[in-house]
């Protein structure tokens, strides 16, 4: 038998004689006395160990989920021989409180809640186990829920939950930005057209106004004849520099119109009817109550 024994650092060897228990070898060289009954009935490591408990339970919806709680823990230096003698097995100890706290405490919770106070079940594990282990020796330094692993289906159905949720956001996101895209090219639209439109406006005041010059450039220079034959004679020559316009234009389709010295004679007679018209609607206007309104043509011979 050996007469020494020389415990590794933070190990302390529990030393007996006659199989009680004597005194606590440090780290180090100790002598034994075999003759005298001594011996080493085994050894407690002072570090600082980690026990990883995988325990199954029920959520408060019915749904089976694996916990994976890790118990950091360290024998108490002071309390060496509870630690040593109390304790068959501190490993399925400590494994007996943590499947006792979780399965009490996991049931009472949903499933997606059980992911956020993970933490409250850690403290619960932990107040627990310093409760009943301070008594054999031990000190629960922390205690830490890992992983919650729920069934292989039940993870598929969260994340298509998820991935649909996020589609629908998608969704909605992506017709907003279609709805103010259209709602834009609306807008541009109606301001082109509003534009385009004071363009036009403008394009045939200065029209009207180059007429009226015209018109009173020729009566000014030549005195045999009235305004009415020089916009009708204006009327005519812009007619063909319309289908001068149509012929010569690039990339022009071929246009069937009627077209004759009959047809121009008529384009005549329509805007002389117009002007008739518009002479007769004004002679009426300004015309006192009580005398007849004459007819256009009678207007139209007088004159």
């Amino acid at each position: 038998m050996a007469c020494f024994t020389c415990p590794g650092q933070a190990t302390v060897a529990m030393i007996e004689r006659f199989g009680k228990f004597s005194r606590a070898a440090h780290p180090g060289f100790n002598c034994i006395i075999p003759c005298c009954g001594e011996s080493v009935a085994g050894t407690l490591s002072l570090r600082v160990q980690q026990l990883d408990v995988r325990c199954e339970t029920k959520t408060r919806d019915n749904v089976f989920v694996t916990v994976i709680v890790s118990v950091q823990y360290q024998v108490v230096k002071e309390a060496l021989y509870d630690a040593f003698y109390k304790l068959t097995d501190s490993k399925s100890q400590i494994k007996s409180y943590v499947f006792d706290v979780v399965r009490g405490t996991v049931p009472k919770i949903n499933l997606d809640d059980v992911f956020t106070t993970k933490e409250e079940i850690a403290y619960e594990v932990k107040d627990q186990l310093t409760k009943s282990m301070s008594t054999f020796g031990f000190m629960i330094i922390q205690t830490l829920v890992t992983d919650i692993e729920p069934d292989q289906r039940v993870r598929a159905a969260m994340n298509e939950i998820n991935a649909a949720s996020r589609m629908r956001v998608a969704a909605v996101e992506k017709a907003e930005a279609e709805k103010i895209q259209v709602v834009k090219a609306a807008e541009g639209d109606a301001e082109s057209k509003y534009l385009q439109g004071q363009g036009i406006a403008r394009q045939r005041q200065a029209i009207v106004n180059g007429l009226r010059e015209s018109v009173l450039n020729f009566e000014r220079d030549v005195t045999d004849i009235s305004s009415r034959d020089v916009i009708e004679m204006m009327m005519i020559t812009q007619y063909f520099d319309m289908l001068k316009d149509i012929g010569v234009s690039k990339g022009s389709s071929t246009v069937f119109m009627p077209h004759s010295p009959a047809t121009v004679a008529d384009v005549a007679g329509q805007i002389r009817a117009g002007f008739m018209q518009a002479q007769a609607g004004s002679a009426g206007i300004n015309q006192p109550s009580g005398h007849p309104v004459q007819h256009p043509m009678n207007v139209g011979m007088q004159r």
